[in-house]
């Protein structure tokens, strides 16, 4: 089987924080130089078609996207669930987004800069952009977008990371200025916050509107999501489809039978098995993905509420089959909250437990904290995600030898995010979380108390270090507290982490211009189906 590795994820830089889209700078700053190494735009009428789509690229057609999981909400300020934020990536845009490369560049904003001491961030809007319903976007449907996130608009924040937004201004009618409580060299990640019309708020759930390349048609629970051609879109030349289907397909068996009737044209996540099965009939394509696997252990829940316990758990697991038998040894081992292509922030802490099992050691843990016969837990897994089902097989499988067994319970996806994510009702579950462009995006939620804190992790040790990494303004020092507090979160087992395994498709063999990201979205605006 044939697969193609693409793109590597950048590592969090200054200049991103300091630069602005097509030479934007700090007002203070003399040189633009730096800031064109992040960012990228273009001016209205300026932005082509994809200059790597083929001449036989073709405008329309309609294309099925298998899904794994249901929408948790339409609201773009209000979803919570990866496989959503995939499909809501056609639908909304915000000041900013992230291309492909994993630059910030510009989209509903042409231009940005940020002052000197960092609390002040100046967007020029882009001239023209309308919304799905033929309506300009302005400077008061930012104003609302950015205080109804951040929770200025009524005392309740929707996307945490803008919490610290002071105040949101409208300079004059194609600027608007945002001032923060402190400096965050991250924070300009957030902008990629999706741009809704004034007053929408709860009606985005029922009838999303934003300003991407395609726009809302229908939703059925359980069914799927459709979307069509936006005829107001932005960027010349985009999309080349006519419709997109985001069906939900429940379970890999049913996927395989869906792509072998070929109702399907593209589905990711695939296993190394599932890919070599359909090698024949559709192209394969690979790339490194945003999301970690782990074995998530519940630490308000016995027996995971003694560390030695978590820390036998960690010793026992052998990742190296689980690699092995899963992705076909194509995975990133990982022991760390930390995604390995944030090469800046990850530390390779595969040392501390091994990558293959070390049962005797396992046993002793057990032993000290009164387990001397092993423990039996149950692992609630979404049977959705093949991966994740065939991961918690291999390893129950080998960790009886730790005398540690695993009670595989297989729930659907809506039943694991309202118990296990949301409710946090289990002892043991088998999943992956997905990261952004920033280190603070995964290491946040481990903060003790924090809401999304699912493991119930408590640490005063991590909690103290991973402030200093935020609060932090010199990269080098960052960097170094994001590494305390690694190391500290695996001492502690926090959560017994596997792999990072790569995103594998299959995809129609008519169409091209796919391109993977170093986020978990399908951004269709580029696919188009060939001539021949």
């Amino acid at each position: 089987m044939k697969k193609k590795f693409g793109i590597t994820l950048m590592a969090l830089l200054l200049v991103a924080a300091l630069g602005g889209c097509a030479g934007g700078k700090n007002p203070e700053d003399k040189s633009s130089e730096a800031s064109n190494t992040t960012a990228e735009s273009s001016a209205p009428g300026q932005q082509s078609v994809d200059p790597n789509a083929s001449k036989d690229a073709k405008y329309g057609g309609k294309v099925v996207v298998g899904v794994q999981q249901d929408i948790d909400s339409l609201d773009p300020h209000k979803a919570t669930a990866a496989g959503t934020k995939e499909i809501l990536f056609n639908i909304f845009e915000g000041l900013l987004k992230v291309n492909e490369n994993g630059s910030l560049i510009c989209a509903v904003a042409s231009d940005y800069s940020v002052s000197e001491d960092g609390l002040t961030y100046t967007f020029t809007l882009r001239d023209n952009v309308k919304f799905h319903n033929g309506n300009n976007v302005t400077a008061e449907d930012v104003k609302y977008s950015l205080e109804r996130a951040s929770g200025l608009l009524d005392g309740t924040p929707l996307i945490s990371s803008l919490k610290t937004l002071k105040s949101v201004d409208i300079v004059d009618e194609h600027t608007v200025q945002v001032t923060t409580e402190s400096a965050n060299l991250e924070l300009i990640y957030s902008f990629t916050t999706a741009i809704i019309p004034k007053g929408s708020g709860e009606a985005e759930g029922s009838n999303p509107i934003g300003t991407g390349p395609f726009s809302f048609v229908s939703y059925k629970p359980q069914e799927g999501l459709v979307v069509k051609k936006n005829p107001y879109y932005w960027q010349e030349g985009l999309p080349y489809l006519d419709e997109v289907n985001f069906k939900i397909v429940s379970g890999a068996d049913s996927a395989l039978l869906e792509l072998k009737g070929h109702s399907i044209d593209l589905y990711s996540y695939l296993t190394d098995s599932q890919a070599a099965e359909l090698a024949n009939d559709y192209q394969i394509l690979a790339a490194p993905s945003d999301a970690l696997q782990a074995l998530f252990l519940n630490n308000a829940e016995a027996p995971f509420t003694d560390v030695r316990v978590r820390q036998a758990v960690c010793y026992a697991m052998d990742r190296d089959l689980a690699n092995e038998f899963v992705t076909g040894g194509n995975s990133a081992i990982i022991s760390a909250p930390m995604l390995p292509t944030l090469k800046d922030y990850y530390e390779d802490l595969n040392g501390i437990y091994g990558t293959g099992a070390n049962v005797e050691k396992a046993k002793q843990l057990l032993t000290e904290a009164g387990y001397p016969n092993g423990i039996e837990f149950s692992v609630k897994v979404p049977s959705n995600y093949e991966a994740h089902v065939q991961t918690a097989e291999v390893l129950a499988d080998q960790m009886k030898a730790a005398n540690i067994n695993l009670k595989i319970e297989l729930v659907d996806w809506n039943t694991w995010l309202e118990d296990v994510y949301k409710g946090r009702k289990y002892v043991a579950t088998l999943c992956a979380i997905t990261s952004d462009m920033t280190p603070s995006y995964l290491m946040v939620r481990f903060q003790s108390g924090h809401g999304k804190n699912f493991i119930n992790f408590a640490s005063t040790a991590y909690d103290e270090a991973y402030q200093k990494a935020e609060k932090s303004m010199k990269l080098d020092e960052k960097a170094g507290f994001y590494k305390q507090a690694e190391k500290i979160f695996v001492e502690e087992a926090g959560t017994a982490f596997i792999q990072d395994p790569p995103i594998t498709i299959a995809l129609n063999k008519d169409l091209a211009g796919y391109k993977f990201y170093p986020i978990y979205v399908q951004d269709m605006s580029t696919v188009y189906f060939t001539n021949k």
